[in-house]
């Protein structure tokens, strides 16, 4: 009887822990790379803004091939997006929610798979001496689940931020081809 006693105390004591500690770690992340890319700002906005283009470049889309994706909408408008279900990248879908064309695209971001969660990305293009700046950023709230993520795994940045790297590296080679 007394060995139960002390699990249960030891049990609630990790419960409040989860829970308090939780409510003190950061409830909102926020990612952001930038790039120069020798490319007119036209080219650059293109190939993010048409999500066709777009699938061609990011860096999750390349991690698994296998996924299936269904893509809606007129490119470089508000309300295109696409929908993507794969085994390693999960499911999600990704919408353009507002434009202003050769300057900024900004998307919402649903994950629905593994892990429901909803974020905010931004694409800045600035016109630059030798091309174009890209700079793109995601943020976001964490549940207490993620919280805890991110103090684990060395919190957002660390998580994705060379996948924000390698995506816009590919974006520049794309870009630079034309």
């Amino acid at each position: 009887m007394k060995f139960l006693k002390v699990f249960l105390m030891v049990l609630v004591v990790l419960i409040a822990i989860f829970f308090i500690g939780g409510m003190l770690l950061p409830k909102t992340y926020s990612v952001s790379r930038s790039i120069n890319v020798a490319a007119s700002d036209t080219v650059v906005y293109q190939n993010i803004a048409d999500l066709n283009k777009f699938l061609k470049w990011n860096t999750w889309s390349k991690m698994d091939p296998t996924s299936k994706y269904d893509l809606k909408g007129v490119p470089e408008q508000v309300g295109h997006q696409y929908h993507w279900a794969g085994e390693k990248s999960g499911e999600g879908e990704m919408s353009i929610t507002g434009v202003t064309p050769y300057q900024q695209i900004k998307m919402d971001l649903k994950f629905i798979k593994p892990f429901e969660s909803l974020a905010n990305v931004t694409f800045d293009l600035s016109k630059e001496a030798e091309g174009t700046k890209v700079t793109w950023t995601m943020s976001g709230d964490n549940n207490i689940i993620g919280r805890w993520m991110c103090l684990v795994m060395g919190g957002m940045d660390k998580m994705i931020g060379k996948d924000f790297e390698s995506g816009l590296q590919s974006l520049k080679e794309m870009s630079e081809k034309k």
